[in-house]
């Protein structure tokens, strides 16, 4: 990062980034690409992974530095994940950039945030946290550390205003970047796989700890599946690192040719299926925008789960219900505990969800048949989805840019 400009709106500004995980780093490489058009001198510095060093972004540090999940998986690595913020944190107030922007990430980022802030810099935090479904203590720490908060979701800045946190809906960059109509024969033929039949994607995770925990009980479902329904054919898009290992449970499923493992090309395999079974993640909102109907996933180690279950504020873990639940869901009365919240009847499920001990790869199973027996369902679902999708979908670096040069000009 080059010497300060001495103008929090100057024509090149300086701002420094930290992006956590693979979806951070795709989610910041959009935004940097606006904002070098917006400013052809941008310099831009921190933590980052490809899609950011592409568009000219220098990474001091890699994404995979704070790449990790769970309670007690974390453990091992916190007191160099410690020594790396506080070494970052003590660059950054060194330097004084005119922003500094922290994508997502936050249980690393609002403590950097509220120390570089308490040191006179400006900071804005680009993804709200999800206080609405876990952990709504992090609005607390929220307050202290941004001072303007991006959001991609359309109920996001009214709970935060009620909080006094100054916020932004931006939409979400995956609903601009999905065509509202894809073409599944021809994601189908790019793919190599059959034109006719039923065709389940299967989705385990892009981290080593959800494969680990999902892709023996996907394989496990699909076999049964496959039983049911001998024509189905499988599709499984896994991120690189990860291809040797998917392809080796793959090919201990007895599914043989049935299944075709794809590095890469989630995209291409979400437009081409008729179902997703899938991971709770940011991927079970990539297969809404692509309308599909799907079976949602969640399994981590026990301890780490009866943590994190224990401070849900809602009924469901996967995002499609979220958004598509009815809004007093998401707007929980004070009065009202958490967990008796999260635990209250008639929750609506637009698509199931199966977690920890009840993802049998039977239940899998049972449910992904559901879907294709029934098509009037997978149409109605469809049709909610595509709904979903233009409520999305909007210019979401542009009005995120726009954010950026109002909190500079101040």
């Amino acid at each position: 990062m080059s010497a300060p400009n001495g103008s929090a709106a100057a024509a090149s500004p300086r701002l420094a980034l930290v992006a956590g995980e693979p979806s951070g780093d795709l989610l910041a490489g959009h935004l940097l690409a606006h904002l070098k058009a917006r400013w052809p001198g941008l310099d831009a510095a921190g933590i980052g992974g490809a899609h950011m060093v592409a568009q000219g972004f220098n990474a001091w540090w890699p994404v995979e530095k704070l790449s990790v999940r769970g309670y007690l998986e974390v453990l091992p690595r916190l007191p160099e994940l410690l020594r790396l913020r506080r070494q970052l944190g003590d660059r950054l107030l060194a330097e004084r950039p005119d922003l500094f922007i922290g994508v997502d990430a936050p249980d690393f980022n609002f403590d950097l945030e509220a120390r570089l802030k308490q040191g006179g810099l400006k900071t804005l935090h680009f993804v709200s946290p999800s206080f609405w479904a876990w952990r709504p203590e992090k609005l607390i720490k929220l307050r202290g550390a941004a001072d303007h908060v991006l959001c991609l979701f359309p109920f996001e800045p009214e709970l935060l205003h009620r909080a006094g946190i100054a916020a932004t809906y931006v939409g979400h960059p995956l609903a601009q970047a999905i065509p509202m109509q894809a073409d599944a024969a021809a994601a189908r033929a790019a793919l190599g796989l059959r034109a006719d039949g039923p065709l389940v994607a299967l989705l385990p995770g892009s981290r080593n700890a959800e494969v680990d925990h999902l892709a023996s009980r996907f394989f496990q479902a699909a076999a049964l599946i496959r039983q049911a329904h001998p024509a189905t054919q499988f599709v499984v898009p896994t991120v690189p690192y990860l291809l040797p290992k998917v392809r080796q449970l793959a090919g201990a499923s007895g599914l043989g040719d049935a299944v075709h493992v794809v590095a890469g090309q989630a995209h291409a395999a979400l437009a081409a299926c008729d179902v997703t079974l899938i991971a709770s993640g940011t991927a079970t909102l990539e297969a809404a925008l692509f309308h599909k109907p799907m079976v949602i996933a969640y399994a981590m180690p026990a301890l780490s789960y009866r943590l994190m279950w224990r401070k849900r504020q809602l009924p469901w873990v996967g995002l499609p219900n979220i958004l598509c639940a009815p809004r007093e869901w998401l707007d929980r009365p004070a009065a009202v505990a958490p967990r008796e919240w999260a635990d209250r009847p008639g929750a609506p499920f637009v698509v199931p969800e199966l977690v920890q001990d009840a993802a049998t790869p039977q239940a899998l199973a049972t449910a992904v048949l559901d879907w294709l027996r029934t098509p009037e369902k997978m149409a109605a679902t469809t049709a909610r989805f595509a709904d979903l999708h233009a409520e999305l979908r909007r210019p979401t670096a542009q009005l995120a840019t726009d954010a950026i040069e109002t909190l500079l000009a101040r």
